[in-house]
């Protein structure tokens, strides 16, 4: 290496290091071509980013200036230091370069050496003669040369993009079986040269952060990515960060663990056992390493698989969205997770050599098979069987506990060293016990389940039994855990769930030896933690509400005095504060001399009980209020509509006229209403005859009857016919009531004349009964009252004779819900023929047969004519 010193003279064409800078780059193209020929290996050939440094409005760049010399020595011997830098780290990264083409061309040395049966010399020529003959350069031809060699799913890559890349096509040379080439190049030869110098790079790596960088820098990069992080699954489902490029320090720092059960995109390919792409992160709101770095970009978690044991997790990250890749691009990243799964693979066993987890992944693990002998279940020790490609077929039953209990009955020789799909073949199907297995041999992710349904066959006959199972991975075995549920462990366990929805938590004091036995719940009643001391029968009312001592008092006497089953509630007060009402009841137990041994009984928490009964306590009494209220409302109300409306009437003598009235009020008190009835000689001389129902029940209805009524008879007085009285009530009830609707039938009856003028608001014609015939008058025209602001009425004229009867009624005396209204006037007119009887007995009996349904109260008004 040449230098200069300080004092010398600076050249016009530069300073002294130019002309090494020029040899180095010389040296640097000579190794781009030997490592790199397709441009894609590694970007040592692409210019260095330059080192600047101000100089007084100058540039300073790579030991080249602007022509102007600098001022002082300390600055050149600054700008000689960096360009020395520079180009020594240039020499590096080509040294670099150079040395993994070389791993690739003394691999493939090394496979003519065995093919040809010649030394390593002779090797050398052969590939230089190899290369020319078929135009590729020596690196090209390594790399077809390893991936005849190995037939792994590198090759499958390279091949499937060269199929695409070629397609048959006769002019660009013809494609070997074996994925070789002899045309120009490529993209399946710099296919090649990058995944097998990933390959060799990540296998020369001592840790997997360089096994990262390697794969970012030489596989991934042409594919457009930016970043790369490889995820170490531990035994409990745990994800380490083992290696990552591209990611800010702070970042990989803050993401170096998640624990389990933690949702992150890498844990959806552990999960789920392939690979999963993501648009962006965002799409499915699950943290991720590099979210703040990439927002936007694509993603893809592969698993890394060895032999059905899922070992970590290969995560991508483009810098944007990405189109849906081929699947020769799918398949270089599933290559390139492969290679993650044995450099993961070499890492833990390099690390755990020494320790207890390589004899747990040996066949033979000692202390796995010793482990499993000391459990008081029956376990299994299982072994991972592969297939010829590699893929998990089965797991061999490699130890069988001391205590194990076959479903089946099977002595354990039996069992042990069988297959486990053969030992017990109904394992696939409903159970999913080998599926869990499976999933836990692959993730990692431990299994636990209280019961779940095991089938085995006996002979040709399924048997089923309940088990709680347990299944956990250690190293690349797994262990296999089950419980068989007998009767008597069933029946405990119904025991147990029972007391602890029931909050009831059972006892027993042993008197002679202090000794206190108190089941989990019962601690948790008491508000104490199970480590913690029973409390004994007689300290009980220092744990008691002071107003429930003398309840407490009696219940001990009852019991440990007279010896008889006693039992009394009071409340709790436990050292967290919290007051609980509880009930205890127990049993003494006699020893042979009818001497007291023993007390059993059991707490039940009825706080909630307690609760209830208080709730419900204060609603009965609410809703008897209530009820009383309005009892006494609707009896006020029925005591103002009888004031006003006596419930009978003896006839009325009013000019020539007979006349008779009928009030029934509502069977049920609540649904009194507002009907109305009134006949009364004015003063002129003439008859008021009306009837009239207001809508609605209770109070309102009856106060606005009241309103109505009045006023009907103020307007009465005033000598206006009936339809102009009407047209009166009517904007009474719009504008002077509070939203008051009614029907209405207005008569005035002139003794002179014997005629009676009428008009209706809404409400049923009267009824004419002349000589046994009985009909209804014309309907005239008439809106109910109170609807409209202004409404006109239209007014009839009838001269009653000699024996006539004229009924007036609401329609509480007709009305039914399954029939019209005409068909119950039909009948009310039947009912209506016979006019023998007196007037108050044909009302009587009107009353009597009315097949009205509807429970409303009726006023009916009879008028005879002598």
């Amino acid at each position: 290496m040449q230098t200069q010193r300080p004092d010398e003279p600076v050249p016009e064409d530069g300073p002294p290091s130019a002309a090494p800078a020029r040899e180095a780059s010389a040296v640097h193209a000579s190794a781009a071509h030997a490592s790199a020929a397709d441009g894609s290996v590694r970007e040592a050939a692409a210019p260095v980013p330059s080192v600047r440094q101000p100089y007084e409005g100058r540039v300073y760049e790579r030991g080249v200036y602007d022509g102007a010399p600098p001022r002082d020595g300390a600055d050149v011997r600054v700008g000689r230091l960096a360009a020395t830098v520079e180009r020594l780290r240039r020499e590096v990264r080509e040294a670099h370069a150079a040395a993994e083409g070389r791993a690739l061309i003394e691999m493939a040395k090394g496979i003519l050496v065995e093919r040809l049966g010649c030394g390593p010399a002779q090797a050398a020529r052969q590939l230089d003669t190899l290369a020319d003959q078929a135009g590729l350069s020596r690196l090209e031809l390594a790399a077809d040369l390893i991936d005849q060699a190995a037939h792994d799913r590198v090759t499958e890559a390279a091949r499937e993009f060269l199929a695409r890349a070629e397609g048959g096509a006769e002019g660009r040379g013809g494609t070997d079986r074996d994925g070789g080439r002899g045309g120009d190049g490529g993209e399946a030869p710099s296919l090649s040269v990058r995944l097998r110098t990933a390959e060799s790079g990540a296998l020369a790596a001592d840790d997997t952060q360089a096994v990262a960088e390697s794969l970012l820098e030489h596989a991934l990069t042409p594919l457009g990515a930016v970043a790369v992080a490889i995820w170490a699954a531990g035994t409990d489902a745990s994800l380490t960060l083992a290696g990552s490029a591209g990611y800010a320090a702070e970042e990989a720092a803050r993401w170096h663990y998640v624990p389990p059960g933690v949702a992150t995109l890498a844990r959806r390919a552990l999960t789920e056992r392939r690979p999963v792409w993501f648009a962006t992160p965002a799409e499915t709101g699950l943290p991720t390493l590099g979210r703040r770095q990439a927002p936007e970009g694509c993603r893809v978690t592969v698993p890394a698989d060895n032999g059905g044991r899922i070992l970590g997790v290969l995560e991508i990250c483009w810098p944007g969205p990405l189109e849906p890749q081929p699947p020769q691009v799918q398949r270089q990243i599933e290559a390139l997770a492969e290679l993650c799964a044995h450099t993961l693979d070499s890492r833990d066993a390099g690390a755990e050599d020494s320790g207890e987890a390589l004899q747990a992944r040996h066949p033979g693990a000692s202390e796995l098979v010793d482990f499993a002998d000391g459990l008081l279940d029956p376990a299994l020790v299982l072994v991972p069987q592969l297939d010829a490609e590699g893929r998990l077929a089965d797991f061999r039953i490699h130890h069988v506990s001391a205590h194990f209990v076959d479903p089946a009955g099977r002595p354990r020789g039996a069992v042990a060293g069988a297959m486990l799909l053969e030992a017990y073949p109904m394992a696939v199907g409903e159970s999913g016990l080998f599926e869990k297995i499976e999933h836990v041999h692959a993730t990692g992710e431990p299994f636990r389940a209280e019961r779940m349904v095991l089938r085995a066959l006996v002979g040709q006959v399924p048997l089923t039994v309940e088990a709680s199972v347990s299944i956990s991975r250690h190293g690349e075995n797994v262990l296999l855990i089950w419980r068989v549920q007998d009767e008597a462990a069933r029946l405990a366990s119904v025991l147990q769930h029972a007391q602890r929805l029931g909050r009831i938590g059972g006892f027993e004091e042993n008197l002679v030896t202090g000794e206190i036995v108190w089941n989990n719940q019962l601690f948790a009643l008491h508000g104490l933690p199970p480590t913690a001391a029973p409390i004994p029968l007689e300290q009980l009312p220092a744990h008691t509400h002071a107003d429930d001592e003398a309840a407490i008092g009696r219940f001990l006497r009852t019991l440990l005095h007279h010896r008889r089953p006693a039992s009394t509630a009071f409340r709790l007060q436990r050292p967290d504060g919290i007051v609980r009402h509880i009930r205890v009841v127990a049993e003494p137990a006699l020893d042979a001399e009818g001497r007291l041994v023993a007390v059993r009984g059991a707490y039940q928490d009825v706080s909630a009980q307690h609760w209830t009964e208080v709730a419900l306590g204060a609603t009965r009494d609410q809703l008897a209020q209530t009820e009383q209220q309005a009892a006494e409302r609707n009896r006020m109300t029925l005591q103002l509509q009888r004031a006003i409306m006596p419930p009978t009437r003896g006839p009325i003598d009013a000019g020539g006229l007979d006349i008779a009235v009928r009030y029934r009020p509502a069977e049920k008190d609540h649904l009194v209403g507002g009907d109305w009835y009134d006949a009364v000689v004015l003063p002129s001389g003439q008859v008021l005859l009306s009837v009239g129902d207001v809508a609605g029940h209770g109070i309102e209805a009856a106060t606005g009857m009241v309103v109505l009524r009045n006023a009907l008879r103020g307007l009465a007085t005033t000598g206006a016919g009936p339809a102009q009285i009407l047209a009166w009530l009517n904007t009474v009830a719009h504008h002077l009531t509070e939203n008051v609707t009614a029907t209405a039938v207005c008569g005035l009856y002139d003794p002179d004349t014997r005629t009676l003028r009428w008009a209706r608001a809404g409400h049923p014609p009267p009824v004419l009964v002349r000589r046994g015939e009985a009909v209804t008058l014309p309907l005239v025209g008439g809106l109910l009252l109170g609807a409209i602001a202004e409404a006109g009425y239209e007014e009839e004229k009838l001269v009653l004779e000699t024996g006539d009867m004229l009924l007036m009624y609401t329609d509480g005396l007709i009305e039914r819900r399954d029939r019209s209204l005409q068909e119950s006037l039909d009948q009310l007119m039947a009912l209506a023929r016979d006019s023998g009887a007196t007037l108050d007995k044909q009302l009587d009996r009107l009353l009597t047969y009315s097949n009205s349904d509807t429970d409303d109260d009726t006023c009916v008004v009879g008028v005879r004519m002598r």
